[in-house]
Parts: C-alpha cells; sequence; structure tokens
C-alpha cells in the first residue's frame, strides 16, 4: 500500500510537469489567432482564451473555421452547431445536446474522426495544468481518535493543489500535509500526507464551494499515554506511544475558496465525516483558514 501511495503522488507529478499541448498561429478571417491543438485528426479541434473569452475553432482541409454562438436579447444563437453539421455531412452526428465547452467539442470531434477514420485513434493534448500552493492554520478535536475530554489543538498545514480551469474546471487533485499539536490538556499530535479529490459545486469569479474527500491517507501519530503496571500499590507510568499507518479513508468535509488579489483566501471545514472510519463520538471540530497562491 506505501508503494501504491508514492506511484499516485510520481504519476500526479508527472502529469503535472506535461507540456504536451501543440501551438500554432492560424490566419482565420483575416486575422492572425495562437491556437493550441485539442485534438487533432481529418477534423482538427483548436482552441485559445483571447481577451479573456475562450474562442474555439475547428480546421478540415487546411481551412480554420472558427465556432460561433453570437448572443441577442432573446439569448444564445448557437450557429456552430450548423456549422458544424456543414462541416460535418459525411455522418450523422447529433448537435442538439452539443455545448460549446471543450469537453463536448472534444467528444464530437472524436467521434468523427472515428467515424471517416477506421484507423482513428481518440486523442486529446494535455492541457496545461493551473498550480496552486497555499498555507493554512486552525483547530480540531480529532474526532478520529481517542479524546476523553474532546479538548482542541491547534494545526497547520500546505496545500499543493492541480486544477484545470478549461476541460474540468469543477474538479481538483490536492496533496495536503497536515500537522496537529499536542497540548497540556492533550498529548496528541499527528503528522498526516493526503491525496484527495475536490469537486467544486458552487462556482463563480468571486468564489468557489467545494466537497472535499480524503482518497489515502499516510497518518504519524504519537501520544503519552497512562499505562496502569500490574503492582500491589496500582501505580501508573507515562508510556509513549507512537506508529504510522497508510488508509484509504473516505473522509470528507467541505471548503471555499474566496478571490482575493493574486490568490484565494482558503476557508475549510476538514474531516467532517468518514463511511469507513469510526469517530469518537464527539461532533467534529476541523477548521482552517488560510491563503492560496495561483503559482
Amino acid at each position: 500500500m506505501k508503494r501504491l501511495f508514492l506511484s499516485l503522488c510520481s504519476l500526479l507529478f508527472c502529469l503535472a510537469s506535461l507540456q504536451a499541448q501543440e501551438t500554432k498561429s492560424y490566419q482565420v478571417d483575416g486575422q492572425t489567432y495562437t491556437l493550441q491543438t485539442e485534438v487533432q485528426g481529418r477534423l482538427t479541434l483548436l482552441w485559445n482564451v483571447i481577451d479573456r473569452e475562450y474562442r474555439y475553432f475547428v480546421k478540415k482541409d487546411n481551412q480554420v473555421t472558427e465556432l460561433r454562438n453570437t448572443k441577442t436579447p432573446e439569448g444564445f444563437n448557437a450557429e456552430y452547431k450548423e456549422q458544424l453539421k456543414a462541416l460535418t455531412p459525411e455522418v450523422n452526428l447529433k448537435t442538439d445536446r452539443l455545448n460549446l465547452t471543450l469537453g463536448s467539442l472534444r467528444k464530437f470531434v472524436n467521434d468523427y474522426n472515428a467515424a471517416v477514420d477506421p484507423n482513428y485513434e481518440n486523442n486529446s493534448f494535455l492541457v496545461d495544468l493551473e498550480y496552486r500552493l497555499g498555507a493554512f492554520g486552525g483547530v480540531t478535536n480529532n474526532v478520529f481518535t481517542t479524546n476523553p475530554n474532546n479538548e482542541s489543538t491547534p494545526q497547520f498545514g500546505i496545500d499543493f493543489e492541480l486544477y484545470d480551469p478549461v476541460a474540468l474546471p469543477s474538479h481538483a487533485i490536492v496533496l495536503q500535509y497536515k500537522q496537529t499539536l499536542s497540548t497540556d490538556e492533550f498529548d496528541y499530535q499527528s503528522s498526516q500526507f493526503s491525496l484527495n479529490y475536490r469537486f467544486k459545486f458552487i462556482k463563480s469569479n468571486a468564489i468557489d464551494v467545494f466537497v472535499n474527500t480524503k482518497l489515502v491517507t499516510v497518518t504519524s501519530a504519537k501520544r503519552d499515554a497512562p499505562l496502569i503496571l500490574e503492582g500491589e500499590d496500582g501505580s501508573t507510568v507515562t508510556k509513549s506511544q507512537e506508529g504510522t499507518n497508510l488508509q484509504g479513508p473516505l473522509i470528507f468535509g467541505l471548503g471555499a475558496d474566496i478571490r482575493l488579489g493574486k490568490g484565494f483566501i482558503t476557508l475549510n471545514y476538514h474531516d467532517a465525516f468518514s463511511f469507513v472510519i469510526d469517530d469518537n463520538g464527539e461532533f467534529p471540530v476541523d477548521l482552517s483558514i488560510g491563503y492560496k497562491f495561483i503559482l
């Protein structure tokens, strides 16, 4: 299991370091655009962010066409659907539910290429990942360990987030280091590395709200616990207990990223519930605040 965790982390960093997307200049309606290749075949899908707007193009027989979706007071005209029908008369692909998004267009272009070329293999170049690095601090009552008096202790940590704002805007992968500290009232401390998945169910320019799921954790913990000795006087001594374990705990929490300056204020309610690990019966208190930069 430890090797599996390390392999997942290595794979994640390798994917993050890839810059496989092809970029080239094209003439379209008398204008020159630098476009990135998303799918390559008889019909090639091109795109880029131009003047803060996502623009999509297709190339067929060396002719590049911009896909249009003009807005009127009555709504959007969705001209791109008729444009794609005109460009793909050889096949009968439905466009009524086609969206002008990278994911939806990618599927359409791959489906068309596969229909007209029996040797075609679905392909998609990796988009440029966005990297976010943040730090946080807060308090926790360590609800997934024995805590007889329900004491809260300080915690701090670091998040490294991999995020694709174009192809997968509602999803993110996060590598997290989290450290809890002991206090006079509760002599327990832990260091935890975790692999997390975040689903952003509310998205706007100002705030993202997400569910965080811990998929895999490696936790090293230490506590001083009283040990009753088998003696005539029933005396006690303090014995240090420590250990490390790897788990797939599926621990759920909530969080929000609030845009401020060149990054985000982060608010998190960590470790609220798990289907796998039993809590200690107390209400979970695991709160933090921090700041995250876009690298």
